[in-house]
């Protein structure tokens, strides 16, 4: 039952088929599958090229000579010049993996040889390169080949087919040969590339079991291999610990070094602000910091008192807890501090949610609710350190998560009917009310979020591709339409002829002629044939003086009047009419073989002179084109139009207090036309290519960062700490 989105590789498409492409007929969830692991994907890389100058930087600050540092110099040049294009190039190549599964053939699979970033690289080399990734291979399948496994078997029962774990888009194998492939013109050394295979292992790598474990949760919610049990749960320093190697030595660095090493960096950015966001309540020596436990206990104490959305902009975290550890001090006593460690938390999540409540791209009507959120991620963060760190962290997982499935939430959603809604306010609530000290309540919640999640984006994705059907069907009667008006405009215009016949052409045959053109094409052979028998009816019905013009007459009509009844049983139209019709035609040509014939007593017939274009009626509905606006190749708008693409979100300002959030669901390109849905996969507007820009030109639309939202507000902050720094 899940064998339906069967498709025709790219290369096999024909210019027929360009309205339909392949990728729209996979399955429905397996594109889900494909964009949920694209996007942590693209995240893992662009992670790597961030910290890929830094790397570079220090290694050649660390050179033993010029030539040497020379050499990291350049290839940091040579490596912000190609980032995108290695990044396009990686992800383009991931998602035709996807639509290769449907085409599988174990005979013609075999994985190549990994590949060298230049093809005349020395056999040395090589070697190298080959024990890099198979070591980073195999460290992957030890750590989560059984989730592959599970993976690899949802895809083929879903497919219908028998390719092993080497063969999956989604397996190190195949996520290594696409980042060799994707970087083949990198003109850098080979220490160079087997920094950046390192680079590439903690940052996109590292990070396979949220990967497989979502992938395989989607499935699963589906109804593919339910019966598979999930598979454990690695313990977080085995995770952080496969994430991490040094870049001198083939030694991977402890998880709990790696969080220390991290968090140690953000102390000294952070040392600057220290006793500014979160004052300390004094600063003399005699002052004692509590401890780690005291202070999650003061904040499980002001987690209860967290005030309802009406009132929250009356509290603030800062103060009351500044307000306890007076109390505390007044009992004790002894004057209480927060310890530096524990400020510097308090100091970030601070600023982390200050951005995340400034981000445009969240909901205003969203932003109280995400805001209660603070207390508990804060004590996570005081708990688990590598909460900065490990992007793959349940707790910034579910931030994650609920920012993006309130991407398309707009402020005109009912909040007390809104499904959506309500399910983060649960989630809000139980956080506040049952989390203490132990972090798996995050990763519960995130298991029950993704499930309802899921299952909403999967009938948003069948309203969706319905849409597309829908859309695209609509889009090949309309060209069938034009294609229709231009052949009758070619064969009336500037003809005098009765009017009965331009009307039977202009009302029945078209008719005929729309559906051949759909069923057949314009170029095929039924369409010739309609279009001649059209010609030969006009012709039928015109004045001749031409002696031979009745001979042939007499010979034309018994095949004309065959292959016109032949087209008007074909389109099923109106016998009645049609009987009406053929009465009129055969006294149009009596009369006209009494002309020929000479017969001076012949009545000529009424006759019209067609002088104006013929245009369908249908053919005008629906039209979005602003033909009167001209815009430049290197036009903004234009440009802003083109970084769309297919689950684009982009808000749209009705008026000063109403804004429009929606996707971008489909992208016609035989009419230019970009429709858009709301969050529930229903039609709300559509744009064609030039209106669109002009909106963005006025500023009337703007496109929506789908980024993961706690992580681009940290990214944020740490940005205008290290300015900060720099300043100082």
């Amino acid at each position: 039952m899940h064998n339906d989105g069967k498709v025709v590789p790219l290369y096999k498409a024909s210019a027929d088929q360009a309205n339909h492409s392949p990728l729209a007929r996979l399955p429905v969830i397996l594109l889900q599958v494909r964009d949920k692991a694209a996007q942590q994907l693209r995240h893992g890389l662009q992670e790597l090229f961030d910290n890929a100058d830094d790397t570079l930087f220090e290694m050649a600050d660390r050179a033993r000579n010029d030539v040497e540092q020379n050499i990291f110099f350049e290839a940091m040049r040579d490596l912000r010049l190609k980032r995108k294009n290695i990044e396009r190039g990686f992800l383009e190549q991931f998602c035709e993996a996807f639509v290769g599964l449907t085409q599988y053939q174990p005979a013609h699979n075999t994985l190549p040889h990994p590949l060298l970033f230049e093809d005349c690289a020395p056999r040395t080399d090589d070697m190298e390169r080959t024990v890099a990734v198979e070591t980073m291979v195999g460290r992957v399948l030890k750590r989560d080949g059984f989730a592959l496994g599970q993976l690899t078997a949802r895809l083929n029962a879903l497919l219908d087919n028998s390719f092993a774990d080497q063969h999956n888009p989604l397996g190190p194998a195949l996520l290594c040969e696409f980042f060799l492939q994707a970087g083949r013109n990198l003109g850098v050394e080979i220490k160079v590339k087997l920094i950046l295979l390192k680079l590439f292992e903690r940052y996109v790598l590292a990070d396979t079991e949220q990967l497989y474990a979502e992938a395989n949760q989607l499935l699963s919610a589906t109804g593919v291999l339910p019966e598979l049990k999930p598979a454990p749960a690695r313990r977080a320093i085995d995770r952080a610990a496969a994430s991490i190697s040094r870049e001198e030595s083939a030694e991977p660095v402890t998880a709990d070094e790696s969080v220390q090493e991290v968090f140690a960096a953000l102390q000294e950015l952070l040392l600057n602000v220290r006793g500014s966001v979160a004052p300390s309540l004094e600063s003399g020596a005699s002052a004692q910091p509590i401890s780690t436990r005291d202070l999650l206990r003061l904040l499980s104490h002001l987690q209860q008192y967290v005030p309802a959305l009406a009132a929250q902009d009356d509290f603030d975290l800062r103060n009351q807890l500044e307000q306890l550890l007076t109390r505390v001090s007044v009992r004790t006593g002894k004057s209480r501090i927060v310890g530096g460690a524990d400020e510097d938390v308090i100091n970030l999540i601070a600023m982390v949610f200050d951005c995340i409540l400034e981000d445009r791209n969240l909901p205003d009507s969203l932003k109280a609710l995400i805001a209660r959120l603070q207390i508990p991620m804060l004590k996570v963060a005081v708990l688990d350190k590598s909460f900065f760190s490990r992007s793959s962290h349940p707790a910034r997982r579910l931030l994650n998560e609920i920012a993006d499935a309130a991407m398309g939430w707009g402020d005109c959603d009912s909040d007390a009917r809104d499904s959506l809604y309500l399910r983060i306010e649960q989630v809000v609530q139980r956080l506040l009310t049952d989390f203490v000290d132990d972090p798996a309540i995050f990763s519960e919640l995130l298991a029950d979020f993704l499930a309802f999640t899921s299952d909403q984006r999967r009938r948003s994705e069948l309203l969706e591709q319905r849409l597309r059907d829908a859309e695209e069907g609509r889009a090949k009667t309309e060209l069938a339409r034009r294609r229709v008006e231009h052949a009758l405009n070619l064969a009336l215009l500037g003809k005098v002829l009765p009017p009965s016949v331009v009307t039977f052409v202009q009302d029945a045959w078209s008719k005929v002629l729309l559906l051949t053109c759909l069923k057949h094409g314009d170029q095929s052979a039924e369409w010739q044939a309609d279009v001649q028998t059209m010609e030969q009816l006009i012709w039928s019905v015109q004045r001749h003086d031409d002696a031979e013009a009745g001979m042939r007459l007499l010979a034309l009509v018994p095949g004309l009047l065959k292959s016109l009844r032949d087209g008007l049983t074909r389109c099923a139209f109106d016998p009645f009419a049609t009987s009406e019709f053929f009465s009129e035609l055969e006294t149009l040509h009596v009369r006209m073989l009494e002309r020929t014939g000479g017969s001076a007593q012949a009545e000529a017939p009424a006759m019209i002179e067609v002088s104006q274009q013929i245009v369908l009626p249908m053919a005008q509905e629906g039209e979005t084109t602003l033909a009167s606006a001209r815009l430049s190749h290197h036009d903004v708008g234009l440009q802003q139009v083109a970084q769309l693409h297919l689950g684009s979100w982009v808000a749209f300002q009705e008026d000063e207090e109403n804004t429009l959030r929606c996707k971008l669901a489909a992208i016609i390109e035989a009419t230019g036309k970009y429709v858009f849905v709301d969050r529930t996969g229903m039609k709300v507007l559509e744009r064609s290519r030039i209106g669109l820009a002009l909106e963005f030109q006025r500023g009337a639309v703007r496109a929506l960062d789908d980024t993961l939202l706690f992580d681009r507000a940290l990214e944020s902050v740490l940005g205008n700490l290290r300015r900060l720094n720099r300043a100082k």
